[in-house]
């Protein structure tokens, strides 16, 4: 849970939202910078104080102590939350590990000083196989199971919406699922450089990302490659296929043969799905990446693509292997005799719609892939916030 708030944290200060996080304990330097922190050690679920309550709490008695504890939070809390326009609960209101606190803000929404609260509920004392022995029928354990309008109430898939749903005896409309994610940018090791090259290619928002790790010159057989991305587009796929080199240097040539490929990726139409990274810097002059940002394209990318003509060895076969993506290439020497079965070998007389075929047949028959694309299109924290976390941010009527 802990991570998830660290990771809608980030979200919410990249979008321009000013974020406070209020808690009982924890120091201001392990949060993001920009974050303010409020310690309240009232609310600190290791407070003495606290644990005492608590522990008889869980053997079913409430103590005298109870309520005078429930009126200090309350009196500390409302100044400290008046200022906010949302304020997210983190199981808070699902488990019971302080329900001194979880009374305190449920009085605080009903009596209209706690207004646009969001419940974000992980997990759920009532249900819990480990937990269900500490929470007995009756005040205040029953604030766990109970709807309180006002809230918005988030779960974090639709099997704990339905858990939720059943142990409030409501229906499930009235609450929300947002799914967690994955920073992708950690995951996948991506600079900064790197993580904004492959925003602008349009990488993750793709069904199929080929790549083609290769200088732009004709030994590389980009009018076959060009040809095969205007076959997959014809399918419906959402395609980007990234040439990552510039035109060969050694080739006096090379611009012209350069605008030749440009003028038939334009008759093909698949301008946005064949990109050349040399055309793709931040300020649209020439870009050329180094072999760091490369192995970024490798580990965001599908599959290879080299339809060469010849190649003196075909490095890139290994490095495909080392990053585990399958290689779609004619027979040079690396992926024949280094490849050997291992890989997808274009065979001479194979057209480009039947390499597209195969391509398509892998990527929909393989589960790895399919799972990959998935998370990358739905699931990365970027991609929450756009669709699900940020409208719910700005809905003045999101109860």
């Amino acid at each position: 849970m802990e991570e998830v708030i660290l990771a809608h944290s980030r979200l919410f200060l990249e979008a321009g939202y000013p974020v406070t996080i209020i808690a009982g304990r924890g120091e201001a330097r392990t949060l993001p910078a920009g974050v303010d922190y409020i310690q309240v050690p009232e609310i600190n679920n290791e407070n003495e104080v606290i644990e005492g309550i608590s522990s008889k709490l869980e053997q079913g008695r409430v103590p005298d102590s109870f309520n005078a504890l429930v009126d200090v939070i309350e009196k500390k809390l409302k100044p400290l939350l008046d200022g906010f326009d949302r304020v997210i609960l983190h199981n808070v209101l699902s488990k019971h590990f302080n329900l001194p606190l979880t009374a305190a803000l449920i009085r605080l929404v009903q009596q209209g000083d706690l207004r646009n609260s969001i419940a974000w509920c992980h997990d759920f004392s009532w249900t819990s196989p480990n937990s269900r022995k500490k929470v007995f029928p009756g005040y205040p354990w029953d604030l766990l199971r109970t709807y309180v309008p006002g809230i918005t109430y988030i779960t974090v898939s639709e099997s704990r919406r339905a858990e939720l749903a059943d142990l409030f005896q409501i229906s499930d409309d009235l609450i929300r699922v947002i799914y967690n994610g994955v920073n992708a940018k950690q995951i996948l090791c991506l600079s900064e450089a790197g993580s904004d090259l492959i925003e602008r290619l349009g990488i993750f928002e793709s069904d199929l990302a080929l790549l083609m790790p290769v200088r732009l010159t004709r030994a590389k057989n980009v009018e076959f490659a060009l040809r095969v991305a205007a076959a997959i587009k014809k399918r419906g796929t959402k395609l980007r296929m990234i040439l990552t080199g510039p035109p060969d240097p050694h080739d006096v040539q090379r611009l012209g043969y350069y605008e030749s490929i440009k003028d038939l990726r334009q008759s093909l139409g698949v301008e946005t799905e064949m990109r050349f990274v040399y055309e793709s810097g931040p300020k649209g002059e020439g870009y050329i990446i180094d072999s760091d940002i490369v192995a970024e394209l490798y580990r965001v990318s599908d599959a290879i693509l080299m339809p060469s003509l010849r190649e003196g060895f075909g490095i890139p076969v290994l490095e495909a292997g080392l990053v585990s993506i399958p290689v779609f290439s004619t027979a040079f020497p690396a992926a024949a005799e280094i490849g050997k079965e291992d890989l997808f070998l274009i065979a001479e007389e194979e057209s480009p719609e039947e390499t597209a075929s195969r391509i398509l047949a892998w990527a929909e028959n393989d589960p790895r892939q399919r799972l990959r694309r998935r998370v990358r299109q739905e699931y990365t924290w970027k991609k929450i916030f756009e669709q699900d976390i940020q409208p719910l941010l700005d809905d003045d009527n999101s109860r």
